[in-house]
């Protein structure tokens, strides 16, 4: 009988734990993974067509119908061998139509099977495909970054999902130059190409020719960015980036090639962490990913719940706000306990921070039914770096800690504006943004490496070997009329901490102002806080006595702890309209944009700091 009162974790291997460290010029280091980067294919084809021929009845993708009246019901199933003949079916289909680099595929639509198979078929025929926000199509009303990723790409082909939910935005955007395709129905006035014609094709020698003329240097996709302030701009991403990205993964997490990977995941493909992180995962590795048409929202949640109940993955991939409606669920839902944990090796969450209590609650959910925590683990990435940079080294991972570079990657430190921002060399870098010489030449320094714009810390200054944590965005902080700086980051994460679980998250005001203040969006577990019906408005709820005294003695608590004007919470407001989408407030993987949301309130800061909203919190201590 062991007494280690230690935790007991399902065994997980991490694959980098030791980094070298160099000096360079004063206010500059060099870090590294102290392994080497392991061959990979010169091409993500190479894997589609391997695990065809090897496991060719495998399932490779599936997603739930959709039935008539709008409900989802069983799976259905595309296996290697069927994606493999049919994306080469499609591939002849973009070549007879002349599409390249300069007139690539458009897709508008949402995660599905065609669009799965119309990106295979890209990848074949060797011309790019450009995945964009389905929000610039069914929430946008003026349409403007969807003109703008058109105008930017000059495509020779559109592709939605269907045309009644698309049609507004084909019509407002399409010209004659650009062919489109539907899955489903037909558009007045413009002529439209079955999906289905695309995959009758019949194929010719000119589909191994293409393949062939492919290599590391061949774009796949132009992936654009959020575009807080500016238009968004297209990533170049390569085969070569998104190679070497799932090789490096697979050394920082070893777990992926221990047995047949299973995903259920939401997360969008216009999104790196959706599009490249995890389907170029389950490609590389002959998985099987699960759409989930579910998504983090109060309308949407119960559908990942239901499929968590039948589908058993062995990693997991999530948002903060995913895991927390799912440590809540899994407290009362004894299946959703017994699937889940069933066989999952490892969480992995991204995006924003992950509350303390929500971390607890999984572990103790876990120790309770299979007498063992699942290794909570995150990283560090962007769209630029394909988007795996930075992994963990062990299971006591802490909100913040981002841990070491993956093998293959050079990383620098450099010393700015009082911070540490960490920049990128490697093969899972982006050659530059397309058609933007300006911006591109901007984003690299003068060693060649990608300004990130991320600032980062020591997890501890003895043990370089921990790596490393966040430190906030450097563009994020601000000065105090004072000139004291603010750390934005990490006192966003204090906050979020401190209100648990009644925070979704949190934006930082007080730009060339006196103090600091806060506007709070709140996450729906302030309904029962508030004891009122369920039905009642989100501007009520926020206005009830029991909320109001709940995030009272949030900022008196943050204030016991502040040191001083750069991380005191002088005023605070909650929020009872959430962050969009459409104004960019907030992306599709569900981070804020924090200057979008600046931008978009700026007449709610300008009264939280001239004391003329409603509800003003501050320090009662």
């Amino acid at each position: 009988m062991s007494f280690d009162q230690s935790p007991q974790y399902r065994p997980l291997i991490f694959g980098v734990t030791r980094v070298k460290l160099r000096d360079g010029a004063p206010g500059t280091h060099y870090l590294q993974a102290d392994q080497p980067l392991l061959p990979y294919p010169e091409r993500m084809t190479d894997r589609l067509q391997h695990w065809a021929q090897t496991v060719p009845t495998r399932s490779f993708m599936a997603r739930r119908v959709r039935q008539p009246d709008g409900s989802l019901g069983d799976w259905k199933h595309v296996s290697y061998g069927e994606a493999w003949q049919t994306a080469r079916r499609i591939a002849q289909a973009i070549l007879d139509r002349g599409l390249s680099v300069e007139r690539p595929v458009v897709i508008l639509s949402e995660n599905s099977l065609e669009h799965a198979l119309l990106s295979l078929g890209c990848l074949i025929a060797g011309v790019p495909f450009v995945q964009t926000s389905p929000a610039y199509s069914l929430i946008s009303t003026d349409y403007d970054k969807l003109r703008h990723v058109i105008n930017t790409v000059t495509p020779g082909m559109l592709f939605a999902s269907d045309a009644a939910r698309y049609g507004k935005a084909l019509q407002a955007v399409a010209t004659p130059e650009m062919e489109l395709v539907l899955v489903e129905g037909e558009l007045a006035g413009l002529a439209s190409t079955p999906f289905d014609a695309l995959c009758a094709t019949p194929e010719t020698p000119a589909v191994d020719a293409a393949m062939a003329a492919t290599g590391p240097d061949t774009i796949t996709k132009f992936l654009f960015t959020s575009g807080s302030t500016k238009l968004p701009k297209a990533v170049i991403n390569t085969q070569r980036m998104w190679c070497a990205n799932q090789q490096q993964m697979v050394q920082s997490m070893p777990v992926l090639a221990q047995q047949p990977l299973v995903l259920l995941d939401w997360l969008p493909w216009n999104h790196t962490f959706g599009g490249n992180h995890n389907v170029g995962m389950v490609l590389y590795h002959g998985g099987t990913l699960y759409i989930d048409d579910g998504k983090p929202t109060p309308a949407l949640m119960h559908e990942t719940l239901r499929n968590l109940r039948e589908i058993a993955p062995t990693v997991y991939f999530n948002v903060p706000t995913g895991f927390e409606a799912i440590a809540a669920a899994m407290k009362t839902d004894a299946q959703l306990r017994k699937t889940l944990l069933s066989r999952v090796q490892m969480f992995f969450y991204a995006g924003a921070a992950l509350a303390q209590p929500i971390w607890d609650s999984l572990f103790e959910t876990a120790e309770q039914e299979i007498g063992q925590r699942i290794v909570m683990t995150s990283g560090l990435g962007m769209t630029e770096s394909g988007p795996f940079g930075l992994y963990v080294t062990g299971p006591e991972l802490k909100a913040g800690d981002l841990g070491v570079p993956t093998p293959g990657m050079q990383v620098k430190l450099v010393d700015l504006q009082g911070k540490t921002e960490i920049r990128y060399r490697g093969p899972n870098i982006t050659p530059g943004y397309w058609r933007a010489p300006q911006e591109t030449a901007e984003a690299f320094d003068e060693e060649g490496y990608f300004k990130s714009g991320d600032a980062v810390k020591w997890i501890d200054e003895t043990d370089i070997h921990l790596g490393l944590k966040f430190d906030g965005r450097i563009a994020e902080d601000f000065k105090l009329a004072t000139g004291t700086f603010v750390s934005v980051g990490p006192l966003r994460a204090k906050i979020i901490a401190a209100g648990a679980p009644y925070i979704q998250d949190v934006v930082i005001t007080g730009l060339n102002l006196k103090e600091v203040g806060a506007m709070v969006f709140p996450t729906q577990a302030v309904r029962a806080l508030s004891g009122l019906p369920a039905d009642t408005s989100m501007h009520e709820v926020v206005d009830s006595a029991p909320v109001l005294a709940k995030f009272q003695q949030v900022v008196n608590e943050l204030a016991k702890s502040a040191t001083g004007s750069a991380n005191r919470i002088a005023r605070l407001c909650l929020l009872a309209d959430a962050p969009t989408v459409d104004r960019g407030e907030i992306t599709d993987k569900g981070s804020i944009n924090q200057r979008a949301v600046l931008t978009h309130r700026a007449d709610t800061v300008a009264k939280l700091h001239a004391d003329e909203l409603h509800y003003i919190l501050k320090p009662q201590i």
